[in-house]
């Protein structure tokens, strides 16, 4: 009676909107609703985004997808769709400082339906205990009639991604050309790991292909969790090469464990990003604890390796060395764990890194709110 219920209110809601748009949330996988939701998008014809730690949950190939809906740091094009819509189905959101960034998000109450694993709550109210996702979503699909006015919306304000600048023979690397090589090793045999840092912003603008996994942990932005992510994630999926993109202050917290991906004979990609420190606490909070020491890399793996297993490392400081060092990676050595070290400037970041920060900033460093 409980799902009847929410999915007649629910119906009612979003059938009288004008544009209504989609959201997947992280929660969507320990629901086990990721086909439900797919199921609906595909039969009320809203676009589809997703919160960043929902990335890879939801196919990037389907026809109405329109990216990250992150506020201010959003996929270009995708804010403004989510946030001037007049009805968004959250399905399995999660928000906190970082995926709110700073809790700047242009969203209200009365607009949403907030989708959890056992709990839908429309606007304002009612709220409607014991409806599972999963069961939610697919019995929503039968009852919505189809609504492109809000893709349709997209598709004219949409302008095509650009290409970064080319860089010159000798130049160091940007971070911006490493991302573009990234992007096209990506296969549906792939998996991306984007580490706490900047590889949070420069790994959300990948497009995914389709059947390429992706693992982002936002909750507790915890450094160093990546490490140990390449290694499970490896150990599990025996059909995938793993592709880890993790900041030099996050290496430092957990290394050792390139040691276990060694004994395991993993053939995992690492690109160890080196700019000197934990950029992206500078941007949040600057101090000189934000400097680390900075290690051989390269020679620390070697150490791990000791002659035994399959290894490869590289340090790479321009565009030129980073082509060798893919061309060896994807080549001779596709068979072996590979430890890529990019060299780049401290304050090489993205964009979406620096308006991120000083919102994430001024939302936590505001004085308590009174009793």
């Amino acid at each position: 009676m409980n799902l009847e219920a929410a999915v007649e209110a629910a119906a009612a809601f979003l059938n009288k909107a004008v544009k209504p748009v989609l959201v997947g949330g992280p929660k969507m996988r320990v629901s086990k609703a990721c086909k439900a939701f797919v199921e609906l998008a595909d039969a009320c014809g809203y676009p589809v985004a997703v919160m960043p730690s929902a990335k890879g949950l939801v196919p990037e190939h389907h026809s109405r997808f329109i990216g990250t809906y992150w506020g201010a740091v959003s996929t270009p094009f995708c804010a403004e769709i989510v946030e001037s819509a007049d009805a968004y189905l959250f399905a399995g959101p999660i928000f906190n400082d970082y995926s709110s960034v700073g809790y700047s998000l242009l969203l209200k109450k009365e607009k949403a339906i907030i989708v959890q694993p056992e709990r839908v709550v429309i606007g304002h109210g009612p709220a409607f205990g014991c409806v599972l996702m999963k069961d939610f979503l697919h019995a929503l699909a039968t009852r919505l009639k189809k609504n492109t006015a809000a893709y349709e919306n997209y598709c004219r304000i949409y302008v095509p991604p650009g290409e970064p600048h080319p860089s010159e023979p000798g130049e160091p690397l940007r971070v911006n050309i490493l991302f573009k090589h990234i992007q096209a090793m990506l296969s549906s045999n792939s998996a991306i790991i984007a580490e706490t840092g900047d590889s949070w912003f420069n790994c959300q603008k990948l497009k995914l292909p389709e059947g390429c996994g992706y693992e982002f942990q936002m909750q507790y932005g915890s450094i160093g969790w990546s490490v140990g992510a390449t290694l499970g994630y490896a150990q599990a999926a025996k059909d995938k090469r793993v592709i880890a993109c993790i900041g030099d202050g996050s290496f430092q917290v957990t290394a050792q464990e390139v040691s276990t991906m060694l004994r395991w004979g993993h053939n995992s990609i690492i690109f160890l990003i080196n700019n000197g420190g934990y950029t992206i606490e500078v941007e949040i909070h600057d101090g000189p604890y934000n400097i680390i020491k900075n290690w051989n890399y390269t020679g620390l793996v070697e150490a791990f390796h000791n002659g035994e297993g399959k290894c490869y490392t590289a340090k790479v400081r321009t565009e030129e060395e980073l082509k060798e060092a893919l061309k060896e990676a994807l080549g001779p050595k596709k068979d072996c764990l590979c430890f890529i070290e990019v060299i780049v400037h401290k304050d090489d970041t993205s964009k979406e890194l620096l308006e991120w920060g000083s919102r994430v900033s001024a939302a936590n460093s505001r004085p308590p709110n009174p009793q």
